[in-house]
């Protein structure tokens, strides 16, 4: 992640703020745009937008997706560089919304670039009442100034192979499974018979980092210093004994052979992750036919289930942000308000996609329901996240969170393949995230 003094300079910051005001005028006077530019990373946003607003929008706009991927942080340089752009962009060629993750939300949170939810857009304390109060701390910026909403919450757990849990453990009934899985010290337990029977109990090396970071008790960074949490020291330590007793297929997160372990043939007990990453992005890795249907028999899909595991926590999330410039204020409110408020649509997103979303008494209601998530073979999840929902907290979250996790997971995973000692491997971590942050030290 680029430092954000290189996004928002002094010149750019007052340049911004002038403008701003213009905007805002023409805004009022009901000068609203014909094209709506969103920016994002993937397809996430637009598929839940497509479903589920663009029906409402009028005949005469136009909504152009600007989509660049994540990878080698493409996408905030090319946010980064349509910002600094904005006050020179025509109107139909300013970012009206763009999309921001938790890991690095302060950095544009803390920035002169945002509209604000409730004084520019317009929505209440009340249309934001049913919100989990996590999601708006995250998007709370130093001066207590809401500046983005999200239609998601994101409490995580333990998604695990069904069949695999029957030939470890003898069931896979969730309520057994979790009683297994209570704790660490269980999950250790686990891990040692799954590996006994010839089963990885994770994939690789970074499937519990989320687990432990989320359950940090103090920040990255503490007054300019890099800080490692007794947590992040605890993931290294449980990690490199996985690797070394074989309890993980040493596999990186999101690499090709994390989710070979979830195929059909494939020897994983369990990954960590919230909703989201449930149905976005493991259940179509254990498709044997991606184009086939989605049913129990293609690939490993059905043969799921879900518990809490051994320690609550939350990942990610992905929150609707609108920039100054903007040229369609109340479009965007509506689409705030539809797309995060609304009760109704929340139930929809919830049932038909199976995202935790963030409404309290929607998820309620889907959790007394009858449905069913086919890819966790019919179990209703929903419950096991209420509680977590509630108590997440971020408020140890700082602007350093995306490049603390990148580079520590990146030097230890040369730690855990032998490759170095665990001394060079703390030297390589503290010299590349300086690299990245100058202004920090050890």
């Amino acid at each position: 992640m680029k430092k954000l003094v290189s996004v928002i300079s002094a010149v750019a910051m007052v340049a911004l703020c002038t403008t701003s005001s213009m905007f805002a005028a023409r805004a009022k006077k009901g000068a609203e745009g014909k094209v709506l530019n969103i920016v994002c990373w993937n397809e996430e946003f637009q598929s839940r937008f497509n479903k589920y607003y663009a029906s409402k929008l009028p005949a005469d706009v136009k909504v152009n997706w600007l989509i660049t991927p994540n990878q080698g942080n493409a996408y905030q340089n090319k946010l980064d560089e349509l910002l600094l752009n904005q006050e020179n962009a025509a109107p139909n060629e300013r970012v009206d919304l763009f999309l921001v993750e938790a890991d690095y939300a302060l950095k544009y949170v803390n920035s002169d670039y945002l509209l604000t939810i409730k004084k520019d857009i317009g929505l209440t304390d009340k249309n934001l009442a049913n919100q989990y109060q996590y999601t708006k701390d995250v998007m709370t910026d130093s001066k207590g100034v809401l500046k983005g909403v999200t239609w998601q919450a994101c409490p995580g757990g333990f998604v695990y192979r069904r069949s695999i849990a029957k030939a470890v453990l003898g069931t896979d009934d969730p309520a057994e499974v979790q009683k297994a899985l209570s704790d660490w010290n269980k999950f250790d337990d686990v891990a040692a018979k799954a590996k006994a029977k010839g089963y990885f109990m994770l994939s690789g090396f970074d499937d519990a980092y989320r687990v432990f970071s989320d359950n940090v008790t103090s920040p990255c960074v503490v007054k300019g210093k890099i800080n490692v949490d007794p947590q992040i020291k605890r993931w290294i330590d449980q990690t490199k004994t996985y690797s070394d007793k074989g309890y993980n297929n040493k596999a990186n997160l999101w690499s090709n052979e994390s989710f070979k372990g979830a195929a059909k043939d494939g020897k994983v007990f369990g990954y960590f992750g919230p909703a989201w990453f449930i149905d976005f992005c493991l259940a179509p890795a254990t498709l044997d036919n991606p184009e086939g249907p989605k049913t129990l028999g293609n690939g490993s899909y059905g043969d799921w289930a879900f518990c809490m595991g051994p320690q609550g926590f939350s990942w990610g999330g992905t929150w609707i942000c609108a920039a100054k410039g903007s040229d369609n204020v109340a479009l965007i409110k509506d689409i705030m308000y539809t797309m995060t408020c609304d009760k109704e649509t929340m139930v929809k997103i919830a049932m038909e996609d199976s995202d935790f979303v963030n409404n309290e008494p929607a998820m309620k209601e889907v959790a007394a329901s009858d449905y069913q998530n086919p890819f966790l073979g019919g179990q209703n999840h929903i419950a096991l996240f209420l509680d977590s929902a509630k108590s997440i907290s971020k408020s140890n979250m700082t602007a350093y969170d995306q490049g603390f996790a990148e580079k520590i997971q990146a030097a230890m995973a040369d730690y855990y393949n032998g490759l170095v000692s665990e001394d060079q491997a703390w030297t390589n971590f503290y010299t590349s995230l300086k690299e990245t942050y100058p202004n920090l030290q050890k």
